[in-house]
C-alpha cells in the first residue's frame, strides 16, 4: 500500500544526513478517467462496457509538479478543496502512481492521508491498533510494546473494547495519529487529519509534531485549510490550483499570496 513499510523491529531508522533530499517530484502529472455518465450500480457499469456505451473523459488533477522536499524541512501544502492536494500526497505515499514523471522518497513514511483508511469499524479500538498497525508494517511483538503508549496518547482508554463504528471522526483521528507517531519516522504525512480533533487534543498533536522535527529532523508534509496552522507548524509551502504549482516559498510568502488571491 505504502512505498516503504515500517520495518519488523520498527525502532532505529537508517540515518539520513541533514539537507538530503528526502522527496524529490519531477514533473508529476496525474490524470483519472471519469464516466461520463452516472451509474447506479456494478451491473449497469459492466453492461455498458461490454457493450462498449461507456466513455470516459479525463481529468487532469495535476500537471507537471516539481517539488523537492529535504531532511527537515517542514512543508505545508495550501489550496482550495479539489486542488489536487490530496492527490500529490497519495502518490508521494505510493498509493498512486503518478500518470508521468518521477517521485522518488527516501526513508520511514508515516501517512495520515484518509481518516479511517486501515482501520475496520466493526472491530474494537483494540483489534484495530493491531490491524492498522499490521497494515502499516509493525510486528505484533512491537505493537505489544508500545501498546499503552498509543493508547494514552490518544486518550480513549475507557472506549478501547467498544466497535469503532461508535466513534467520533475526533476519536478515530486520535487512534490514527497516535499509531502513525509512536515511532519516529522520516517523512510524516498529515492530511487535514488534524481539523476533525478538538482544540486540545490538535495541541498535543502538533507538539509531538514539532518534537518529531527538533529533536529527529523529521521530514514533514502537512495540509490544512487553516492557513494559520500551516503558518505556524510549516516552514516552507506549496500553493497548487487546479493541479498546477502557483507559488513556492517560504510559509509566510506563500500564505500572504494565498489569501490575497481570496481577497483576505
Amino acid at each position: 500500500m505504502y512505498k516503504e513499510a515500517f520495518p519488523k523491529d520498527s525502532e532505529t531508522n537508517t540515518s539520513y544526513s541533514s539537507l538530503e533530499d528526502m522527496i524529490v517530484l519531477e514533473n508529476v502529472s496525474m490524470v483519472f478517467n471519469i464516466a461520463n455518465e452516472q451509474l447506479n450500480n456494478l451491473k449497469e457499469y459492466f453492461i455498458k462496457l461490454v457493450r462498449r456505451e461507456l466513455f470516459f473523459k479525463e481529468f487532469l488533477a495535476l500537471k507537471n509538479i516539481s517539488l523537492t522536499v529535504k531532511k527537515g524541512d517542514v512543508m505545508g501544502i495550501v489550496g482550495v478543496n479539489g486542488s489536487g492536494k490530496s492527490t500529490l500526497l497519495k502518490i508521494i505515499a505510493g498509493v498512486l502512481e503518478p500518470s508521468s514523471g518521477t517521485c522518488t522518497t527516501k526513508g520511514i513514511i508515516a501517512p495520515l492521508i484518509e481518516l479511517g483508511a486501515g482501520f475496520d469499524f466493526e472491530l474494537s479500538a483494540r483489534e484495530n491498533i493491531y490491524l492498522n498497525g499490521s497494515l502499516l508494517g509493525y510486528s505484533r511483538e512491537f505493537i505489544n510494546q508500545h501498546f499503552d503508549e498509543i493508547v494514552e496518547f490518544s486518550e480513549v482508554g475507557e472506549f478501547l473494547d467498544l466497535p469503532m463504528k461508535n466513534y467520533s471522526s475526533g476519536m478515530v483521528a486520535r487512534i490514527a495519529f497516535s499509531i502513525a507517531t509512536v515511532i519516529v519516522p522520516d517523512v510524516l504525512i498529515v492530511d487535514e487529519t488534524l481539523a476533525v480533533g478538538d482544540m486540545f487534543f490538535q495541541e498535543k498533536c502538533e507538539a509531538r509534531i514539532k518534537e518529531l522535527i527538533e529533536s529527529n529532523e523529521t521530514t514533514v508534509l502537512f495540509v490544512s485549510h487553516d492557513i494559520v496552522q500551516v503558518e505556524r507548524i510549516c516552514k516552507k509551502a506549496i500553493w497548487i490550483d487546479h493541479g498546477e504549482e502557483k507559488m513556492q516559498g517560504t510559509t509566510l510568502e506563500v500564505c500572504e499570496a494565498y489569501r490575497l488571491s481570496h481577497g483576505n
